[in-house]
């Protein structure tokens, strides 16, 4: 039976229909295939993008940058450990050593690494190894000092039974080590203290010193710096520069095998100028007796002897001085710590006389060409100003005014050459101002003027210049203050006849490897351009002094020629009333002064003594100076305590009463 045209019709629209699906199925088939493809290269690209970002990263990881992260890489293993150089020696003019090292072990606390604490690290460690109560005072002292130290030493100069019972059981105290280190040591003890000085721990304050000055790289792993002297006038030079190691280290922190060293520049080496045993001897004349002493080579400038008594032991600061000590030499009355030398401002009594002399011949004023009456005071306005010797000397003149010390005189002589003239010519002899020596903490003393007066005082009424105390300058009393340095150097310049030299203490730095010497060459810094003639009249009235004057008994019999001054200084205003040692306390009697050079046709040594309440000049003082003189220029031993000796006999031991015979000035 043959299909109706309908059912063909409906036949053939399914077919379209079929195939109209079909091909609808192709078409979305082809579109998701497109999109996955599209994908597939998008993901591609990306991760050929991410592949090469990753590339160049390595590539600039591993080849431009090779050396950069290789240094970082050994910098996780390998460690830089500064090596302290050893310090400069310091040596006498001799050889002799007054300053040198020598190695011992320390037990030394990290306190911010240690397991329970510090107190408790501390009690621990005194039941393996004595910690005295010195100890912990000195490291409480030393935490307060050194804060941004990263360890402390609690305990010096270990034995080595002591050093194997800590490493024994160094793993108990974390924080705890055993260390090598170089210690200075002073074997002199307290003979020239002062002079040399002395080191000490490197506190907060150091620290900050040495950031300003460039230098705080060059003492890495250095503990001590120079506080004090020659140890710290020369420190560039006796530090050295700091070398290095490069260590390989485990994960703990601990060495294991050094790579490399490069090492440490050893400190120069000093020379002084000055005589350690003419220094000895001298400190000994002083005994228990408070004072100072500097002894200059006229011709150099080099300090001969440095003396500053009472001293002080520097081995005490070297450690860390426990606090104990520092209150003992803080706070005694004799201030030890002091530095009387270059520090220690005094008026100069007569001894400023030749100077006063000097300036007046210098500008040729009426009073040197002439001779007065010196009845034993002098009277300006309504004062009455004594002289040292009552009844006065009669008679006087330029010469004898020095060697006899008339006060009379140069209270005339003062008024007549007036304070601007006295102020400008005595200061070509550097008073009122430092010498410039070598050493730090030197005082500049006061030569008083009008307009020093307007600087030191506040209230007008203080600042002006009265013509009485022009009267006291004359005789080195009123506001005259100067260091025993200045009065040395003033001294030297007169020996020299004019010729200034800066006083220095070094003589040679010298490097200890190649041993090449560098010496501190005497060069004058000026001449005060006065007439020869007028030098030469002074030192003619200087030694007077020795000769007939107020120092002949001590220098009786001396096997050279001499030039000196005697002077007391007056602690106290006494107002008017007489002296009398014997009615005021102790400290504050008179201060003896006694200045003096040799030989006068040759200078060798010139030299400035004060003995602080030692009365007059010519007792306490000039005694000291002689047998100076006679070990320098002779090589003569002073007599020991209760031997007799010639010319000198008060110079090993201080009189107790002066017992003064014509003539009786100062």
């Amino acid at each position: 039976m043959k299909p109706s045209r309908r059912s063909l019709f409906r036949t053939r629209r399914g077919s379209s229909a079929r195939r109209a699906s079909g091909s609808g199925s192709l078409r979305n088939e082809l579109h998701d295939r497109s999109n996955f493809q599209l994908r597939l290269i998008v993901a591609l690209l990306l991760v050929v993008a991410l592949f090469c970002t990753l590339f160049a990263r390595f590539f600039w990881l591993q080849v431009l940058q090779h050396d950069r992260y290789m240094t970082l890489a050994e910098q996780n293993r390998i460690s830089l450990v500064p090596v302290s150089p050893p310090r400069g020696l310091i040596r006498d003019r001799n050889g002799v050593v007054l300053a040198h090292n020598y190695s011992a072990y320390t037990l030394e606390i990290t306190p911010s690494k240690t397991a329970d604490g510090l107190d408790a690290t501390i009690e621990r460690l005194n039941q393996l190894i004595e910690i005295t109560p010195k100890d912990r005072r000195r490291f409480k002292k030393l935490m307060e000092e050194t804060k941004d130290f990263e360890s402390l030493p609690i305990k010096f100069r270990l034995s080595d039974e002591e050093v194997a019972r800590f490493a024994a059981n160094s793993y108990q105290f974390p924080g705890v080590e055993v260390k090598a280190r170089l210690f200075r040591q002073y074997p002199q003890g307290e003979l020239g203290s002062h002079l040399v000085g002395y080191i000490g721990r490197i506190n907060d304050r150091d620290v900050e010193t040495l950031k300003d000055n460039g230098n705080f790289a060059n003492y890495r792993g250095t503990d001590h710096i120079g506080k004090l002297g020659v140890e710290q006038s020369y420190e560039a030079q006796l530090h050295g520069s700091t070398g290095f190691e490069r260590v390989e280290v485990d994960s703990g922190g601990r060495a294991i095998r050094t790579l490399s060293r490069t090492p440490p520049q050893p400190g120069r080496d000093l020379e002084l100028s000055v005589d350690i045993k003419l220094q000895e001897i001298v400190e000994k004349l002083f005994d228990k007796r408070r004072g100072a002493l500097v002894a200059i080579d006229p011709n150099t400038g080099g300090v001969l002897a440095f003396v500053s008594k009472p001293g002080f032991d520097p081995n005490l600061f070297v450690d860390g001085i426990d606090p104990v000590s520092w209150k003992e030499l803080n706070e005694s009355i004799d201030r030890p710590l002091l530095n009387r030398a270059l520090g220690g401002e005094y008026p100069p009594g007569s001894t400023f006389k030749p100077f006063m002399a000097a300036a007046a011949l210098q500008g040729d004023f009426p009073l040197v060409h002439q001779t007065i009456a010196d009845p034993g005071y002098f009277m300006f306005g309504n004062n009455k100003f004594r002289d040292s010797k009552p009844g006065g000397y009669g008679s006087m003149n330029f010469d004898r005014s020095i060697a006899l010390s008339s006060d009379t005189y140069f209270y005339q002589l003062a008024v007549q050459m007036g304070i601007d003239n006295i102020a400008k010519y005595l200061g070509e002899f550097d008073f009122g101002r430092q010498t410039g020596i070598d050493l730090p903490g030197e005082r500049s003393g006061v030569l008083p003027s009008p307009e020093w007066k307007k600087k030191r005082f506040k209230k007008p009424e203080h600042q002006k210049w009265y013509a009485g105390e022009t009267v006291s300058i004359g005789i080195g009393q009123g506001y005259n203050s100067y260091t025993p340095l200045q009065l040395a150097h003033a001294t030297a310049i007169i020996a020299a006849r004019g010729t200034v030299y800066k006083p220095h203490v070094v003589n040679r730095i010298i490097d200890p490897v190649s041993g090449k010497a560098t010496a501190v060459e005497p060069q004058p810094q000026r001449r005060i351009d006065w007439k020869p003639e007028h030098f030469e009249r002074v030192i003619k009235g200087m030694q007077g002094v020795n000769q007939y004057g107020t120092g002949a008994k001590v220098f009786a019999g001396a096997q050279y020629t001499s030039a000196g001054k005697t002077g007391t200084a007056q602690v106290f205003s006494l107002k008017g009333a007489k002296y009398n040692a014997s009615s005021i306390g102790e400290r504050l009697r008179d201060h003896s002064w006694y200045i003096v050079f040799a030989p006068v046709e040759n200078p060798k040594i010139a030299l400035a003594v004060i003995v602080e309440n030692g009365g007059f000049g010519a007792q306490a003082a000039a005694p000291i100076a002689r047998a100076t003189l006679d070990y320098y220029l002779t090589g003569k031993l002073p007599a020991a305590p209760g031997e007799k000796a010639s010319g000198a006999a008060a110079a090993s031991a201080p009189v107790s009463e002066p017992a003064p015979e014509e003539p009786t000035g100062d």
